[in-house]
């Protein structure tokens, strides 16, 4: 039974606990974590590293008055305990339970609904400079991680920081990983910090000998406060953060809730300049496994608490099948380099790296940068695939208009997780690719319904296609086509899976399954569909969507995005320019956010599984003959 836990009801109720129980508290919330997300699956690793940090910001902050703004988010279940949310904590990434990430709507004391890396700095900022302008007085703190602090957003909101000359706290949140161990330069540099104990014994040792001095010792420490830079400089190479306007503190145990009490209310009590915590803990802290094999509990699914062992799937997924791809090639081709952004096991990159170190570039957190860097390889004679989740693209769009479309360059983006991921939430959902990647001049997008047309889409990019190609696949279970034979691949066309007369169904990627599941029920209601293969969105198959659209009275288009400037606009767009009048029904996300839960779940939620599909084709045909 969680004693001291069970006292905490509701934001602020941690002020109560007597400082002799934290410890106990501590280990409460890291049985509840692990208890839980051994149900529900999340971000284990990282929650349980940030027990103590989380405590020492709440026992240091009122909620929601003050402002504590996460990083990424995922780190914030431990907040999510102490603001009143335990009863519901079983529901974590369930449909209609607790998001996995802040979430304003769900609790006040959640201050941004945030889900990407390296953004809290320029948030906080915002609330600093709106908090001096309306005159109030409330505490910001941003908790960044050291992988995050590498994304380019992180710099640039770094650098704007000193010229606001308020107070912001900026807590580093240390832990030597983001979810691959770092890479870089500041990585490296942030390791000198941390190894350089000299400095600390040094200064610790100053300090107490002073205090021991009556009369004198304050006046000496303030001569000595004055030559701090320059101590500073001499024992930590660069002090980067104070030579950019930030007051420096730490490093600090991030184990130790008394110290970084201190550190925070020494912080707080700056009221000119922003600060900046740095506070090095331990991902995974208190759960052996995690400890062990952080990278394997960062986000993981469920798993045996007395073990460890995580509950693998014995299905092969369109990741593996893309490593196997990558791996195999990578053999034949000299020219093919990988190029990812922190995330070699999620994207299946991890194994053609072990093999070829010399042709595989981990970026470390920072997406534009890849994209970037992979038009410089292309530029450069070599064939880069930058693999990176949907969700995670996004954030490089301009540099794949102008550094790659612009250049009209033969870089291969796997786009992987596109579509609905599940429980990670509205932050997460792969449902914008088609949308921002149809926009780009010079760019093909391809989107594979199974697991053999990956291999050959992949190929096909590899092999035939001189410019920008992006080949976008789902998480999860890769399908498998077992319904007839398969048309060769060709430039921009579609093919034909099934003829039928009734209804047209034109499917794209993982939706093509699901329009499968829709005509098996259909049929024995006496509608038979044609079906469509899409495979390219872009180009599509013009010639052949005009010349099957005249002979069906509905055409229904099917797509795992959403509905602006996804394919069943620019395929109504086209109808319309054709003069083609007849019915086009778009089965596809509205255009909204997509809250967290099962895939399953989402996909009937909108009506986009193959049950939905079959009902409102079949309703659409049952009312036209009633009409007759």
């Amino acid at each position: 039974m969680s004693k001291i836990l069970s006292q905490i009801v509701k934001e602020n109720d941690i002020h109560n606990i007597r400082p002799e129980d934290y410890r106990q508290l501590a280990k409460e919330i890291r049985v509840k974590l692990v208890r839980n997300i051994s149900r529900t699956g999340g971000h284990l690793a990282s929650n349980l590293g940030a027990v103590e940090l989380t405590m020492a910001l709440h026992l240091c902050l009122h909620f929601p008055e003050d402002k504590l703004i996460w990083d990424v988010g995922h780190q914030s279940y431990v907040h999510k305990l102490l603001t009143g949310r335990g009863e519901a904590f079983s529901t974590l990434r369930q449909m209609g339970g607790i998001s996995g990430f802040p979430k304003v709507k769900e609790n006040p004391s959640d201050t941004f609904d945030t889900g990407h890396s390296s953004t809290s700095i320029s948030v906080a900022q915002g609330f600093a400079k709106a908090r001096d302008l309306r005159g109030t007085d409330e505490k910001v703190v941003a908790v960044i991680g050291d992988g995050a602090l590498s994304g380019g957003m992180a710099f640039e909101a770094l650098n704007n920081a000193a010229a606001l000359k308020t107070n912001m706290v900026i807590v580093l949140n240390d832990n030597k990983m983001s979810i691959a161990p770092n890479v870089g330069g500041m990585s490296n540099y942030l390791g000198k910090i941390r190894a350089n104990q000299k400095y600390r014994n040094l200064k610790a040792n100053v300090e107490s000998a002073l205090d021991k001095i009556p009369n004198l010792g304050q006046p000496i420490a303030r001569e000595i406060k004055k030559a701090k830079d320059s101590l500073k400089h001499l024992f930590i190479p660069g002090m980067l953060f104070e030579d950019m306007g930030l007051i420096y503190i730490g490093p600090v145990d991030g184990h130790n809730i008394s110290e970084m009490m201190t550190a925070f209310k020494t912080a707080f009590s700056i009221t000119d300049q922003p600060v900046f915590v740095h506070v090095l803990t331990r991902k995974g802290k208190g759960y052996k496994p995690a400890e062990k094999n952080p990278s394997a509990f960062h986000g993981v699914g469920t798993f045996d608490v007395k073990s460890g062992a995580i509950h693998e799937s014995e299905d092969v997924t369109y990741t593996q099948l893309f490593s196997n791809w990558l791996l195999s090639r990578g053999e034949m081709c000299e020219e093919l380099v990988s190029v990812c952004a922190a995330m070699p096991d999620g994207t299946g990159v991890s194994a053609f790296a072990k093999k070829y170190p010399e042709r595989a570039f981990d970026v470390g957190i920072a997406e534009e940068h890849a994209v970037t860097f992979a038009a410089g390889l292309a530029a450069g004679g070599m064939k880069p695939v930058v693999s990176l989740y949907s969700t995670f693209l996004q954030r490089a769009y301009d540099q794949m208009i102008h550094d790659v479309c612009l250049n009209s360059l033969p870089v291969i983006l796997t786009v992987d997780r596109s579509g609905i991921v599940g429980n990670d939430g509205e932050t997460h959902q792969g449902v914008f690719d088609l949308s921002y990647l149809g926009s780009m001049p010079n760019m093909t997008v391809i989107s594979p319904m199974d697991g053999e047309e990956l291999f050959e889409a992949l190929d096909f990019a590899l092999k035939k296609i001189e410019g920008p190609v992006a080949v976008r696949y789902p998480r999860g279970r890769a399908f498998e086509w077992k319904n007839g034979n398969r048309s060769p691949y060709r430039y921009g066309k579609a093919e034909i899976l099934e003829e039928g007369r009734d209804v047209l169904i034109l499917a794209v990627g993982n939706m093509v399954e699901k329009a499968w599941d829709a005509m098996k029920l259909l049929v024995p209601k006496g509608i038979h569909p044609t079906l469509v293969n899409m495979r390219f969105v872009k180009p599509f198959d013009e010639e052949l969507v005009r010349e099957l659209a005249v002979r069906h009275r509905y055409i229904v288009t099917m797509e795992d995005n959403v509905y602006s400037g996804g394919f069943s606009e620019t395929l109504a767009a086209f109808l319309l320019r054709e003069k083609i009048y007849h019915k086009c029904i778009p089965v596809c996300f509205p255009d909204q956010f997509i809250e967290h839960g099962l895939p399953g779940e989402i996909y009937e939620k909108y009506g986009l599984d193959g049950a939905s599909v079959a009902k409102k084709i079949n309703d659409i045909m049952n009312g036209e003959r009633r009409e007759k």
